[in-house]
């Protein structure tokens, strides 16, 4: 059965009533996440991983991945209103957004948002279609010395593109591989680093440590920071004129395709595209002096390149296995917490659900623009919530999520002392995303690299006398290369064209 077969079985399954249903609980819950600041995609995510224990594989992918593209653009709303981001990538969105909110325009500015990342998810979907399956079967002529090289180039770019922070990012990524190691050894099955502790036997719990890190950081952080009042506006109004909508369609164009291909790049960040997007526009204007001051081709385009990026970062981790960014890397410890291996073999042995998880981010985008576009008054109410009872709500569903997992407080300590580790990471700048990289590929990266010995007889040159192999590790090399050398070039380059 060719891709376009695969898909139309995923759509009769995505739209039967129970993944339907799935999806928008998903999209409800993710705009949820946007909305509310000092959350985002991946604590949002990882907090709400909970939940999807007592669904069946294709349900808790659809519910988990519409969460995640939910929350990428629930984050517009907050951006616009308060000028504050729900999440990372809803920075740029911030500088001329919130300046259309203070002219009154910010129905408008929100409506031009939806639509942009409604074609942006919808048009990147379909790449996804079309690349994803191709590089799938590509990936299955791979031996283990291909994909040891191939995670290895994934974090390598992660480590790379830390920018100014990239020697705390190889910190955070050999400190992933550590913790990663504790539990039995996957070839002599004896217990290594658990220092006499029986819960640590199955390693460290992977739903703990993210719930910690990312959702119970996250709240710390949040709690330090006082929210700006909301600008009071009329969210029903979207008077854009004939050469808003020519300007930004433009926009909305080229914000696809940047998100898009970056999405397919390990390590790049949400952030990236939407800042390349909204430079390429104002690079591209006539008049770029409008930028700052609430040009709706700005607002398009960094909100375009979001939800375009989210759904092309879906390519690396659904064909080769390799999660490209924070939220996608607690996906995928999703999938394994359900008893999944994404990548090639996964086309392989479960094409249905793969086909319909991919039919589903279709249907999803749609229910996000049903649910964004009239009802974005309602979810700007949220935003009068006091913030202390919300964080207060947060960590007490963390707390009964990690306990649930297997009934242990246990976890439930290891969610508290990661959220006191990662509060402090994030104070001191270490980022946490190379980290939770490495604690997901370590196990593959240590099967791929003794498969790959056993094979060689110990000899480590196998690597050089693969090709693809061989290239794979280049590609890494060179880019830590390019960084060490010029590792201020992209800061100048953003800081130049943001002012």
């Amino acid at each position: 059965m060719d891709a376009l077969g695969h898909l139309m079985s995923g759509f009769a399954a995505a739209l039967s009533i129970n993944y339907l249903l799935y999806a928008t609980a998903g999209c409800i819950l993710g705009t949820l996440i946007g909305v509310l600041p000092g959350l985002g995609p991946a604590a949002g995510t990882a907090i709400l991983i909970p939940i999807t224990f007592n669904l069946d594989p294709t349900g808790a992918i659809i519910m988990l991945a519409a969460i995640y593209y939910g929350a990428m653009y629930g984050g517009t709303i907050t951006s616009v209103l308060i000028n504050v981001p729900g999440e990372a990538a809803s920075v740029v969105t911030c500088i001329d957004g919130y300046q259309m909110a203070k002219q009154g325009r910010a129905g408008s500015a929100l409506a031009i948002a939806a639509i942009g990342s409604f074609v942006g998810g919808i048009v990147a979907t379909v790449l996804l279609v079309l690349v994803a399956a191709p590089l799938a079967t590509l990936a299955l002529k791979f031996g283990p010395a291909e994909f040891f090289a191939l995670m290895v180039a994934g974090l390598c770019l992660v480590v790379g593109l830390a920018g100014n922070n990239m020697w705390a990012a190889l910190l955070m990524t050999i400190v992933g591989l550590l913790i990663a190691m504790v539990g039995l050894d996957p070839v002599r099955g004896a217990p290594r680093f658990t220092y006499g502790v029986d819960e640590l036997i199955d390693g460290v719990g992977f739903v703990p440590i993210v719930m910690g890190l990312f959702g119970v950081a996250e709240l710390l952080i949040a709690a330090e920071k006082r929210q700006t009042r909301m600008i009071e506006a009329d969210l029903q109004k979207w008077n854009l004129t004939k050469d808003e909508w020519r300007r930004s369609s433009g926009a909305i164009a080229r914000g696809t395709g940047i998100g898009f291909v970056l999405g397919l790049i390990p390590g790049v960040g949400s952030i990236v595209p939407t800042f390349m997007a909204y430079v390429m526009e104002k690079r591209l204007s006539k008049n770029p002096e409008r930028f700052g001051k609430g040009a709706v081709e700005g607002v398009a385009a960094a909100e375009t390149a979001n939800n375009s990026y989210a759904n092309g970062a879906m390519v690396p981790l659904l064909s080769l296995g390799i999660p490209s960014s924070p939220t996608i890397a607690v996906l995928m410890g999703a999938f394994i917490i359900h008893g999944l291996q994404p990548g090639p073999f996964l086309f392989k042995e479960r094409p249905d659900l793969v086909w319909t998880v991919i039919a589903s981010f279709f249907v999803g985008n749609v229910l996000l623009l049903i649910l964004n576009l009239p009802l974005v008054g309602l979810w700007a109410r949220l935003l009068k919530i006091p913030f202390g009872y919300l964080c207060a709500g947060v960590l007490i569903f963390c707390i009964i999520g990690s306990y649930s997992l297997k009934q242990t407080m246990f976890d439930v300590w290891v969610m508290l002392g990661f959220g006191v580790i990662g509060y402090i990471l994030r104070k001191l700048d270490f980022p946490l995303a190379p980290a939770i990289l490495a604690l997901i590929l370590g196990p593959m990266m240590e099967k791929s690299l003794r498969t790959t010995l056993e094979i060689s007889g110990g000899s480590f040159a196998i690597f050089l006398e693969r090709p693809v192999a061989l290239a794979l590790l280049a590609i890494p090399l060179l880019v830590l290369a390019t960084m060490l050398l010029r590792p201020r070039t992209f800061a100048k380059l953003r800081e130049s064209d943001i002012e």
